[in-house]
């Protein structure tokens, strides 16, 4: 089974999209995406410097181009899974038919204005921390008010906020973890891009999506998605909300892939994936930089791509809340137990009164995504229960 996978921001190099411009209508078509994109693609992605192409502004629709136009070049049509880091989503969805290219990178346009917008309203930023235990890494982020904005296995989490905060935390650093400052301009996949979610939600409203024709995973928790209308809901949620990688390999591990195909820039997921699932078998991996790699690509997606019409589903299912309120699970439901179709897993308390939260599958309950008092919106994670592949 191949996945194949759709970078985010800070995988962009200077000048990464030069040789694709070899390629027959491949500079017409970075042109015209540029005008969804509100920015130069052809440029950006040929001549600017790397401070310039690090403006959250520019890099998002850049990157977001750069996926789904090597993914033009790829025998795609067999493929079963897709997934992206951050703004890659929406390159991933994409190629999973929930919408065209050019609403992709509209909204990878509008993403990266109003989070950029967003940055300028209070000094933040974002910080690496590796290594160390992990609840003790997250204990501490709690305690300085920060965020664990990027959650992307193998020992690494991304801590988000303030700058003095920020400083506080690399002036006492958890056990045997460390610090490393991220050059970016604000403290993304936190509540400090609310103004960023608003103006996105406002724009995807407009969109009328397709259910995903592959498995699409979402970053909220790794979890597939299997409708258009709540993948774009999580699309937006997603702008402040924690980026969590490592469920999505924990669903690649889980699902059996064995093959990756990283679309350019390739090599920071290739190398998060290599690491984490090395313990349980690491899928055979190709990093799709420049268009002498797509023979070893289509090669990749020949062998390890499932047969025609085949689409195998996840192991696991997510129960997502269906109203706005306050979360409460039902009393005596711990991890581990075996829940059947229908059983009630808990209640939201609404404005209007007690909704219940049912599951949707039977099986066992493996993990609660919402615990006691947690704010819920629609569409947002409640539980996981697994299920037969």
């Amino acid at each position: 089974m191949l996945a194949v996978l759709s970078p985010g921001q800070g995988s962009q190099k200077p000048g990464f999209l030069t040789p694709w411009l070899a390629l027959r209508g491949a500079e017409s078509r970075l042109r015209w995406w540029s005008v969804p994109a509100g920015v130069d693609l052809v440029r950006l992605g040929t001549e600017a410097d790397a401070d310039e192409i690090r403006d959250t502004a520019r890099t998002q629709p850049l990157l977001v181009a750069s996926a789904l136009l090597a993914a033009e070049h790829l025998p795609l049509h067999d493929v079963n899974l897709v997934a992206g880091h951050s703004v890659g989503e929406l390159a991933a969805a994409a190629l999973a038919g929930v919408f065209s290219a050019e609403t992709a990178i509209t909204l990878a346009g509008v993403r990266g204005r109003e989070m950029a917008a967003a940055c300028a309203l209070a000094p933040t930023g974002m910080a690496a921390v590796l290594g160390g235990d992990p609840d003790e890494v997250l204990a501490a982020l709690a305690t300085h008010g920060l965020h664990p904005a990027n959650r992307n296995g193998g020992g690494q989490v991304v801590a988000a906020g303030t700058l003095d905060a920020l400083d506080k935390l690399a002036a006492e650093p958890p056990t045997k973890t460390r610090i490393i400052r991220l050059k970016v301009a604000g403290a993304f996949h936190t509540p400090h891009m609310a103004p960023a979610e608003a103006a996105l939600a406002a724009v995807a409203a407009g969109i009328t999506p397709s259910d995903p024709a592959r498995i699409l995973l979402s970053d909220l928790d790794g979890a597939p998605v299997p409708h258009g209308r709540e993948l774009v809901h999580r699309l937006v949620r997603q702008v402040t909300a924690p980026v969590r990688w490592d469920l999505c390999m924990r669903t690649l591990a889980d699902l059996g892939v064995t093959g990756v195909l990283e679309l350019p820039p390739a090599g920071t997921l290739a190398g998060l994936v290599k690491r984490e699932l090395k313990a349980t078998g690491a899928p055979e991996i190709v990093t799709l930089n420049t268009p002498a790699d797509l023979p070893a690509a289509r090669d990749l997606i020949a062998r390890h791509s499932g047969p025609p019409g085949r689409r195998p589903t996840s192991r696991s299912r997510v129960v997502v809340a269906p109203a706005v309120g306050t979360f409460a699970p039902a009393e005596g439901l711990t991890e581990g137990t075996e829940l059947s179709t229908g059983q009630v897993l808990g209640q939201v308390a609404t404005r209007q009164g007690l909704v219940e939260v049912t599951a949707h599958d039977s099986g066992p309950l493996t993990e609660w995504l919402a615990h006691q008092d947690d704010p819920v919106a629609p569409g947002r994670p409640i539980a996981r229960i697994g299920g037969q592949a």
